[in-house]
């Protein structure tokens, strides 16, 4: 007698099931347990690690386009959260293949422990070709991840609680990611060979205020890189907050969840730091505010933007830069209201990537011009707010690139 094939006799360790009833198989990886989240994928093909620890993917599952991921490892260094304790970012992950051994100076950790150490559930072993697919023609959904090592599942139970998840849509996640605290950032970027450095307080020439909604670390160190010293404060502080800080620039950071919930709170406290002539700085969650805030409005998108390979034009310079985005909420292009510019385009959709404030220190854009998946194209952003700054102090610009 012929012996039955391993394949078709291995029970499934982990299903992925979406709130239309669909149910995908696969093997087990990471974190055991449930959880309900939207399934987005990530065309990018590095930086697994910063990417699962950016706050804005709070909510959310990453299915990875790229089949092989793990090569690297993992590291203390590349974590990209305030708070790694409260492990803010993503709370699911899909992979096409099994995890890559680490084969990386830099590994410290494999990244299967490292995603259990984190609380991150994760499927491996199926199509993400094909998921891809179904997200691009359906959006992204509504769907509960689970990973029982026995395989063991109550498959009408986790149907039902996909169906009934609220989404992210009318969701604050900002108040979740954000660190709660205010406290001082001088971290400097990482450089090879040297790690990160510090910046000093005789080099600290400007201050910026940083209003935390999930602020990622490179964010801070970039502006720590350009001589500022920076103060985060909580998602929920005042404007009264942010000005007895006497600050040169603020700053809206990055952040997960639905822009008009969090702009709930936050739009006000924007509205009155934008009469004080102050510049005004903000990235993804923040450009959105930013945007609710001049009398725009955001919209939810059908598939969002999640990757590192993404063209925009920046119509100031009219150059196309390739960016890191990450985003599922966007801002209305068609409701920006007189005397607020459009100034930066998706050159995959249109949507909008950025605007500026006709005659006033203002500007923000939707992709994160910190992140460095090779290319560094939108770098010169920090120093365009630092122009800003510089002006308003009477000092000569700096080259943007």
């Amino acid at each position: 007698m012929t012996a039955t094939p391993a394949w078709t006799t291995q029970k499934p360790t982990a299903l992925l099931v979406l709130a239309d009833g669909t149910v995908i198989e696969g093997k087990g990886i990471g974190a055991t347990g449930k959880v309900q989240a939207e399934v987005c994928f990530n065309t990018a093909l590095t930086g697994y690690q910063e990417i699962l620890t950016d706050p804005s993917y709070l909510g959310q599952i990453v299915t990875f386009t790229f089949p092989h991921i793990g090569n690297i490892g993992t590291n203390d260094e590349d974590i990209e959260d305030l708070t790694p304790a409260a492990r803010h970012g993503a709370v699911g992950v899909i992979f096409k293949a099994d995890i890559t051994e680490p084969s990386n100076y830099r590994a410290a950790k494999h990244l299967d422990a490292w995603l259990k150490a984190r609380g991150i559930i994760g499927l491996c072993g199926i199509d993400t070709r094909a998921l891809t697919a179904w997200i691009r023609e359906n959006g992204m959904p509504n769907a509960v991840i689970a990973h029982d090592p026995a395989g063991v599942f109550d498959v009408d139970a986790l149907k039902a609680e996909a169906k009934a998840w609220s989404g992210l849509e009318g969701l604050d996640l900002a108040k979740v990611a954000t660190s709660g605290q205010s406290y001082r950032w001088n971290e400097k970027p990482w450089v090879w060979d040297g790690g990160f450095s510090t910046l000093s307080e005789t080099d600290a020439a400007y201050h910026v205020v940083a209003l935390d909604y999930g602020v990622k670390r490179n964010i801070l160190r970039l502006f720590a890189g350009l001589n500022c010293r920076v103060t985060v404060l909580p998602a929920q502080s005042s404007a009264e907050e942010v000005l007895a800080l006497n600050p040169d620039g603020i700053f809206l950071s990055n952040g997960p969840g639905d822009p008009a919930a969090t702009g709930e709170y936050a739009v006000p406290v924007i509205q009155d730091l934008l009469k004080t002539g102050i510049p005004v700085f903000g990235i993804c969650l923040g450009h959105q505010m930013l945007a609710l805030a001049l009398g725009a409005k955001t919209e939810k998108m059908h598939q969002g933007h999640h990757g590192a390979n993404h063209p925009v034009k920046d119509h100031t310079t009219g150059k196309v830069e390739i960016v890191s985005m990450n985003h599922g909420f966007a801002v209305d292009s068609k409701s920006l209201p007189k005397g607020v510019e459009e100034t930066h385009i998706s050159l995959f959709d249109g949507s909008n990537c950025g605007l500026r404030v006709t005659g006033k220190p203002v500007f923000s854009v939707q992709h994160h011009p910190e992140a460095s998946p090779g290319p560094q194209d939108s770098h010169y952003l920090f120093r365009r707010f630092l122009n800003l700054v510089r002006e308003k102090k009477g000092e000569p610009a700096l080259a943007e690139r």
